[in-house]
């Protein structure tokens, strides 16, 4: 039957990730590509969880979140960042990282509104910014070192520029904006309307003495900026979907009002939990060391491989430079190895609104040491 229906997002399909997943489960297949941990979480954690639905946290959470996980959340920013946030007027718990960047764009972007991006970039920012009539505005960076060019970007920005997002560290490259580049930005930003949506959930995997990086610690850049995070990342917990979003009190009404009428509130005994398990800041300071181990143990073993590990400042994924084994595409060559390797992974192509084959395929680290011992005796052996 027809219903005359008129898809609101015509070109998009089912992502990547999707896709990769389904076809390394098809193929037996030792799975680098979707960004989840194979190992499990603090068995401390779980038990807090389930001590709080024993105690009757089972209701429904404020709209805002409970009052313990955003005073947890902002003693952590005093801490990493010394950083102050209103926790009634500038914090907001979502249901993800990614229902926080959804409601953020559907708060401020309309019809013939400009959005800039950079990618490679996290496959939501598009099709979200398009479903609410905005117009996507690239900026194409490229392997190996994916350098912005700031005096570039500033021709871009114009009376319609709404939005700007930057997601620091970036996932899929593992490139890190410091403070010199976020200065840049904000100075770009100055004078104009233009807003900012910080996407910093990998913000605490920074490594080789890397710092966390937050626009809040920015003057110029905070009074504009939506800045989402996740838990999943820092717990292990990418199932969970819990995030929250820190804006100014103008910006943060107005997102509120998209958030109540989306998930209105999320998980209460989670939220509770986490709260509690977080009091501890040593945790949060001991990922990045965590996730660096991971990120050697991967990297070094592939020295004597052909594949070239391209440069990763934070997050937990690697950039795998293929060139010199193949100059097939890199969704071809991504369904290759997964078919007769048995390693799934992720083509960097996938990132990027026109398809741009640089021959570079993206991996989670993510992952407990065997695996990772796994797929090094695999890929050293293409």
């Amino acid at each position: 039957m027809n219903f005359n229906l008129i898809a609101k997002l015509p070109h998009v399909g089912t992502s990547i990730f999707t896709q990769m997943t389904a076809l390394a489960n098809a193929e037996q297949a030792l799975n680098l590509s979707q960004g989840f941990p194979d190992f499990e979480t603090d068995p401390r954690l779980t038990q807090l969880v389930a001590a709080a639905m024993e105690k009757g946290h089972n209701q429904y959470a404020p709209m805002i979140g409970t009052q313990s996980l955003r005073e947890t959340i902002v003693n952590k920013y005093k801490a990493v960042y010394d950083v102050d946030i209103d926790p009634s007027e500038e914090l907001t718990i979502t249901a993800g990282g990614t229902q926080a960047i959804f409601t953020a764009i559907a708060t401020v972007v309309g019809a013939g509104d400009e959005v800039i991006i950079f990618e490679p970039a996290y496959d939501s920012y598009a099709p979200t910014i398009e479903l609410f009539g905005g117009k996507v505005i690239p900026v194409r960076l490229l392997a190996p070192d994916f350098q912005i060019d700031w005096d570039y970007v500033a021709t871009l920005i114009n009376e319609k520029t709404r939005l700007v997002i930057i997601n620091n560290p970036n996932n899929p490259t593992g490139k890190v904006l410091g403070n010199e580049e976020l200065n840049k930005l904000g100075k770009l930003l100055q004078g104009t309307d233009t807003l900012l949506l910080s996407d910093e959930v990998y913000e605490h995997l920074v490594f080789d003495g890397v710092e966390p990086q937050s626009v809040l610690s920015i003057p110029t850049l905070r009074e504009r900026s939506f800045v989402v995070a996740s838990f999943g990342k820092l717990l292990h917990t990418t199932g969970w979907k819990i995030g929250y979003c820190v804006a100014p009190a103008m910006l943060t009404r107005e997102f509120r009002k998209i958030h109540q009428f989306n998930v209105f509130s999320v998980n209460t005994p989670m939220q509770i939990a986490i709260a509690e398990y977080l009091k501890d800041i040593a945790y949060v300071e001991g990922l990045a060391g965590f996730f660096e181990k991971k990120r050697d143990l991967l990297k070094n073993g592939l020295k004597e491989s052909r594949f070239k590990v391209l440069p990763c400042e934070g997050t937990y994924f690697l950039n795998l430079d293929y060139s010199a084994i193949s100059q097939e595409k890199e969704f071809d060559f991504a369904r290759y190895l997964t078919a007769h390797h048995k390693i799934a992974t992720i083509p960097l192509s996938a990132f990027y609104k026109q398809a741009t084959d640089q021959q570079v395929l993206r991996v989670c680290f993510a992952k407990q040491d065997v695996t990772l011992l796994e797929a090094v005796a695999i890929l050293n052996k293409i």
